[in-house]
């Protein structure tokens, strides 16, 4: 696995991997089940892993140049490489009967391709980023067999796309023989989903699976890219994430839409703020004496960016002296303001939110991801978890008619190859 120690130096996706486990031999009989024993030029066969990532605090900041606090869970996604030799690229998911057979030559040789709307418009997109950075581009002859699967719930808000995007480049860098650093791969993550896929998204998924530490919460200020780990006690306190099974159809197109309004805020508050290069450095009080000069659902955009970046440093101090109540209670507040003023939340997701809050054990929680449905994440006191599901369930299912699926994760070992 990576083990990045110093938050500014660039470190290598190394081969070092990732300690065997069940789940992962399971993927690679998936594998064969799918593919065969044998293809062109069959080869080793590779897995890798990329974990899926919560966001604790910082909600829709990164696109906004504000900190951010996502913490990597031990759930994530697998992928399994196997070479070929006819320059071909074959795709299958163990979610999804369809599969895709490309050329490699056609991909990265010939005319840009363009996005299919398909799942794996997403590895396609990793790979013409590689091919773009590469010296010469990439050996269109070494073709190669990727086969996905996982444990992480997609569409449910925990970066199910960073995810895949992040897993795909490290096995890329390995079959081709890149020597990508983490950032590397981020930005070809990046990339891939801006460019070629089309959401607009801001950096702090890819960040927070290349950059995972089991025990911590990663502390990203997405101005410049610094980073550090915020420790929490594992001990004492674990994650929990409340699955809506509402899937997030609207999505897509609403944060593209929060992400022109935040853009329009800046374009008139900057006016008054010179020193801001993003909306989130922009002095409350202007905001306040300026807040008439924008539409009214871009000025709530706005409150919320601005007073949830004040909230996300507080809330980062305040874990840093172990204070993880008060950590807690800004999640609680975040989650008011993704609901009221950036109008992301929708009745599923309240319904959990305000039972958590009237639960002992739980200290702080609100809704992950981009919204619309997916996920909660609360923050509970170790122990406590088999009482909360069957609480929450109960009071879920008593109201919407649907059960949601409830999981508690740890920090996650990291992105890498694993061992078998």
């Amino acid at each position: 696995m990576l083990r990045i120690m110093a938050a500014q130096s660039p470190r290598a996706l190394s081969s070092a991997t990732i300690p065997h486990e069940a789940r992962f031999a399971a993927h690679l009989v998936e594998f064969v089940q799918r593919f065969g024993s044998d293809s062109a030029g069959a080869g080793e066969v590779r897995l890798f892993f990329a974990p899926g990532r919560v966001n604790l605090m910082g909600a829709h900041l990164d696109y906004n140049g504000g900190p951010v606090m996502p913490m990597a869970i031990d759930r994530g996604t697998f992928l399994a490489l196997r070479p070929r030799s006819d320059g071909q690229m074959r795709i299958a998911t163990s979610f999804e009967e369809t599969e895709a057979l490309l050329d490699l030559d056609d991909l990265c040789g010939g005319a840009a391709p363009l996005a299919e709307g398909c799942w794996w418009d997403y590895s396609v997109g990793v790979l013409l980023a590689l091919n773009a950075g590469a010296d010469g581009g990439i050996d269109c002859s070494r073709g190669f067999d990727l086969y996905y699967g996982g444990d992480l719930p997609i569409g449910a808000g925990l970066s199910s796309s960073a995810s895949v995007s992040l897993v795909t480049g490290a096995a890329l860098n390995a079959h081709f023989g890149l020597g990508l650093s983490v950032e590397d791969a981020i930005d070809a993550a990046l990339w891939a989903e801006r460019n070629f896929v089309g959401v607009m998204c801001g950096i702090m998924d890819p960040f927070a699976v290349g950059f995972a530490k089991p025990g911590s919460v990663l502390l990203l200020d997405c101005r410049d890219r610094s980073w550090e780990h915020v420790e929490i006690d594992a001990d004492k306190y674990i994650v929990g994430i409340i699955d809506t099974m509402v899937r997030r159809e609207l999505a897509k197109g609403e944060f593209n839409l929060r992400v022109a309004q935040c853009a329009e805020a800046f374009s008139v508050l900057s006016k008054h703020a010179p020193d801001a290069a993003f909306l989130s450095e922009v002095p409350l009080e202007v905001l306040c004496d300026h807040e008439a000069d924008l539409q009214a659902d871009v000025a709530k955009r706005a409150r919320h960016v601005i007073e949830e970046t004040l909230r996300t440093y507080e809330a980062r101090d305040a874990l840093k002296l172990g204070d993880v109540a008060a950590f807690g209670c800004a999640m609680f507040d975040a989650h008011e303001s993704l609901r009221d003023l950036y109008d992301v939340s929708i009745d599923e997701l309240n319904t959990i939110v305000e039972f958590a809050r009237s639960q002992e054990s739980v200290l702080g929680a609100r809704l992950t991801g981009a919204g619309f449905g997916g996920c909660v994440a609360v923050i509970l006191r170790a122990g406590a978890e088999e009482p909360f599901r069957e609480a929450v369930t109960a009071a879920y299912a008593a109201k919407h008619k649907n059960e949601p699926r409830v999981a508690f994760y740890r920090g996650s070992p990291g992105l890498g190859e694993v061992a078998l």
